[in-house]
């Protein structure tokens, strides 16, 4: 374990950058789910939301407590992590208004089937598996990878199937 103060500066400014970005979702997730309730949203799955949370907390105290960062990172894994954001940002401005991280659905809401979501069913998901993987490995963090990844495919097989039996209930689309 290298104490984080001895971290190079690109492994600070990463890990700062995923904290924040994670700060960031979830003030616009509260913000857009309050809206989405008062609009007759109902919330699926309010029991598992916190375990997702516990996941994204745990593995980033995992990657600070165990990371050993390169003194450079490697491109060939920071290159896609690049990448990755790119497409976390395109889904989240695709949905907008009803992009959250918790699943808040009513058959009134249209299915939004434009941006990445032409593309896959779930992009936000696809940015999130490839996140816990890249972020530990560029790190140089293998065993975090792993595990975190496991039990991240676990939640999201939950989750998908939850989440696709709540979106068959809508009638309409959007884009």
């Amino acid at each position: 374990m290298t104490p984080l103060l001895e971290w190079p500066v690109w492994a600070l400014v990463l890990i700062a950058y995923v904290f924040a970005q994670r700060i960031f979702e979830l003030a616009v997730a509260q913000r857009n789910t309050k809206r989405l309730i008062k609009e007759g949203g109902e919330e699926f799955g309010r029991r598992g939301y916190p375990l997702f949370i516990a996941l994204h907390t745990a593995w980033l105290v995992a990657i600070v407590a165990l990371a050993v960062p390169p003194a450079q990172p490697d491109p060939a894994l920071l290159l896609p992590f690049v990448a990755v954001q790119g497409l976390r940002y395109w889904a989240l401005l695709t949905l907008g208004r009803w992009w959250t991280t918790r699943l808040i659905s009513s058959p009134d809401f249209p299915r939004i089937r434009k941006g990445p979501y032409r593309l896959f069913a779930h992009p936000n998901y696809v940015v999130v598996v490839l996140e816990i993987a890249l972020v530990p490995l560029i790190l140089h963090e293998l065993s975090v990878a792993i595990v975190f990844s496991i039990l991240n495919a676990m939640l999201l097989f939950w989750r998908i199937r939850m989440e696709n039996r709540v979106l068959a209930m809508r009638g309409n689309s959007a884009g």
